[in-house]
């Protein structure tokens, strides 16, 4: 289960409550879900008992423990704990929940983090005449139209776009590299014109994000000569959630593109440098997973080893989408 759909499953705790007559209220368009904070549990929480206290008369702590029966209810979930003021914690079924998000992830294939969420949405961003400026404006309209929605790009006095000007010009470092130059740091900051955006090592970022999606395509390949695949049997449950923090990252995804939702604000116009940032994560907790997926020795495919290799194929999966995204090549081989 992804924040977003998790989000979701509040939301409906929150119908279900209002139907059955139990809170009285306006049920919100949406919900925040996280990480938990200072003194939490468990795998995400979310302040709507707070956020509806107001409107239903009546103390947060009471709003959360009137929500609390309806979300333990809902599938994939394991518990619910109310902490503090009246933050609802939400632990997962993991195992359940990991199997879940990579079918689904190879099911959907490039379009998984899509949504029509914006659909009908307009959103007018007006930018210099700089590259750095073109190119951040660009990916946003490329995320925004992941979501439904559609950005119309102009120029002229009223700037609602204005990141920190390229120090020089990228174009030298051929257009993946400079893309990934003006995009990764984030708006406020100067970006690197330079070299080190080339390097075919470990300690280039952009080459560790390409290298995790070439190397998810070369172990495809390799356990297609093993004789095995993710065609056929579904993964295994257990073996699903042998990689927990691969599995979060994945999870977390559709959440990086939805943060565009909110534009021209500043925290919205750094989608393109916060979905780099993701990447980077993702592809270096997809390196360390890698080395477990094909059979060692003598030992022969198993179901452990199709589902990891599903979980690889799903990390290749994003890794190559959010790429796209970016406006970045993501080859097969490297």
């Amino acid at each position: 289960m992804t924040p977003v759909e998790l989000s979701r499953t509040v939301l409906h705790a929150v119908r279900c409550a209002v139907d059955d007559g139990e809170l009285s209220v306006v049920v919100p368009s949406r919900v925040v879900v996280g990480p938990p904070g200072p003194g939490g549990c468990g795998d995400y929480a979310t302040n709507v008992a707070l956020q509806l206290a107001r409107p239903a008369g009546q103390p947060p702590l009471r709003v959360a423990a009137l929500l609390r029966p309806y979300l333990v209810r809902a599938a994939g979930v394991t518990d619910v704990e109310i902490t503090g003021p009246g933050f609802l914690n939400i632990s997962l079924d993991r195992a359940l929940t990991s199997t879940a998000l990579v079918r689904r992830i190879l099911r959907e294939g490039p379009r998984y983090g899509r949504t029509d969420a914006l659909a009908g949405r307009v959103f007018a961003l007006c930018v210099p005449y700089e590259v750095r400026a073109e190119v951040v404006a660009d990916v946003l309209a490329r995320v925004v139209a992941s979501q439904g929605g559609r950005v119309e790009i102009a120029h002229g006095d009223e700037v609602n776009v204005r990141p920190v000007p390229a120090p020089e010009d990228p174009a030298p470092l051929g257009p993946d590299a400079a893309r990934w130059a003006l995009l990764h740091p984030a708006p406020h900051d100067r970006p690197r014109i330079t070299a080190d955006h080339l390097v075919q090592r470990e300690s280039n970022p952009l080459f560790r994000v390409r290298y995790a999606h070439a190397r998810t395509r070369a172990v495809s390949r390799n356990a297609a000569d093993l004789g095995f695949g993710t065609t056929g049997p579904e993964p295994h449950v257990e073996a699903a959630a042998d990689a927990p923090d691969l599995s979060a990252l994945l999870a977390d995804y559709p959440r990086i593109l939805a943060t565009a939702g909110a534009l021209p604000h500043p925290d919205a116009q750094a989608a393109p440098s916060r979905l780099t940032r993701h990447l980077i994560a993702l592809a270096d907790v997809t390196l360390t997973h890698l080395p477990a997926v094909l059979p060692r020795g003598d030992e022969k495919p198993s179901a452990a080893h199709r589902s990891r290799l599903a979980l690889a194929e799903a990390a290749g999966t994003v890794l190559a989408g959010g790429l796209s995204l970016l406006g970045i090549d993501a080859p097969d081989h490297l």
